[in-house]
């Protein structure tokens, strides 16, 4: 989960992105206010899903939490199916939107793998329930789920390539380098985000950078 200096969508496109997946085919919001109630309906089915998971969670619960009547629900989706995968599109983007524009101001490719886990790491802790809602997308919504995943070592592997093609880090990385520090900050966000944690990302993340510049040999 963790994003990205690679060619990265910028954030305003990113936004963009988001309004046109939250709704319902041909239910975009036009307007200011239905983009705040839009947004309002995806916050409150964060909270739905993630306190319930997807089959208790319900639709009315969205409502309830929204502050919204039923009927306003039905103006940007079809269904709870719907609603769920829009929030898991718009929870991927959440994540990429917080910790792209902190990796693309780093200095280096070291930098920028530190400072994307260590983005990474608040996010889960301040979003705890981002990770019941992508690992229940697998049996609900696998296109999303795949997508997710996919979306996000992509922006790995380009941040790789870049960075061995200016010569900071070794010359074959590339996808399966990308894959393993994906997965790696997948657990370490459930270990020190989702989990209570007596270290701070900050430190994590150095511990975690240090092993990428210097492997695990002896010192």
């Amino acid at each position: 989960m963790g994003q990205r200096g690679a060619t990265a969508t910028p954030i305003a496109d990113a936004g963009s992105d988001r309004q046109d997946l939250a709704a319902s085919e041909g239910k975009a919001p036009r307007t200011e206010r239905g983009r705040r109630t839009l947004r309002a309906l995806l916050d409150a089915a964060a909270a739905e899903f993630g306190d319930r998971g997807f089959h208790e969670g319900s639709i009315s619960g969205i409502t309830r939490r929204a502050g919204v009547a039923l009927g306003t629900f039905y103006t940007y989706f079809d269904s709870k199916d719907a609603i769920f995968r829009a929030l898991v599109r718009d929870m991927s983007e959440q994540v990429r939107a917080h910790v792209t524009p902190r990796v693309q101001a780093a200095p280096d490719a070291l930098a920028a793998e530190r400072i994307g886990l260590e983005s990474f790491l608040e996010f889960v802790g301040e979003h705890k329930e981002i990770y019941r809602i992508i690992d229940e997308s697998e049996f609900v919504d696998n296109e999303g789920y795949r997508h997710h995943y996919m979306t996000t070592v992509d922006r790995i592997r380009q941040r790789l390539e870049a960075a061995a093609a200016r010569g900071e880090i070794r010359a074959d990385a590339g996808e399966v380098h990308a894959w393993a520090i994906g997965g790696m900050n997948v657990f370490l966000g459930i270990r020190y985000g989702l989990w209570q944690s007596e270290r701070s990302p900050s430190e994590i993340a150095a511990i975690v950078n240090d092993m990428l510049a210097n492997g695990l040999k002896p010192r």
